[in-house]
């Protein structure tokens, strides 16, 4: 598996790229939410655009982002971005994007969102930390576009390798620890860093 990921890594992308969050909690455990298997779409010239505070908590979401992922405002502002995690998001790679932009760079990413009633969406998004007057850290902002089809095929494989890596730990903390061991492994084998991963799918 890991040899074969590798390869993935060394050959299995061409053209630009980006990437893209969300997350899962709403009142219930996203985990007792059932998928559909359905896959909804939003057009080329639409954007999803979200904003949160430090810890994550949704504090805008534009119309867009309310139709896509099926929730009403008064609904979703207050709850933890998660609330749209999808369960073959790997968390190892929502690690990586905390860790980025708590440092204060942005990230792209690719990532599949769960809408409220189980359906699915692919997004690509761009993920900035907000900044205050005096140079810090007030929170973030996410613009989400439709990603490329040819890259979300290559991105899936890789996805449901680091989820596979993930559920050998019955432990979440620990799962996630060792998708983050085999990703940043992958990446280095591959001679790259993750940016250069995401702009080179």
């Amino acid at each position: 598996m890991i040899r074969s990921q590798v390869e993935f890594l060394r050959t299995g992308w061409n053209g630009p790229c980006g990437v893209a969050i969300a997350c899962g909690i709403y009142l219930m455990k996203q985990d007792n939410l059932s998928l559909t298997g359905v896959e909804r779409h939003f057009d080329e010239h639409e954007i999803i655009v979200s904003k949160t505070d430090l810890k994550g908590r949704i504090t805008y979401a534009n119309d867009t982002f309310l139709r896509v992922a099926g929730y009403r405002e008064r609904d979703i502002l207050g709850q933890p971005h998660s609330i749209i995690r999808h369960p073959d998001m790997p968390r190892c790679v929502f690690a990586l994007l905390w860790q980025t932009i708590e440092a204060g760079r942005e990230i792209f990413a690719y990532v599949i969102n769960r809408s409220a009633n189980g359906d699915h969406y692919w997004v690509l998004a761009n993920v900035t930390p907000s900044f205050g007057p005096d140079g810090k850290i007030i929170g973030y902002h996410s613009n989400r576009r439709v990603p490329r089809r040819d890259a979300v095929e290559k991105v899936i494989p890789l996805y449901k390798a680091l989820c596979d890596e993930e559920a050998k730990e019955k432990n979440r903390k620990d799962g996630m620890a060792r998708g983050i061991k085999m990703v940043t492994g992958l990446l280095a084998d591959a001679g790259m860093d993750y940016d250069q991963f995401v702009f080179s799918l």
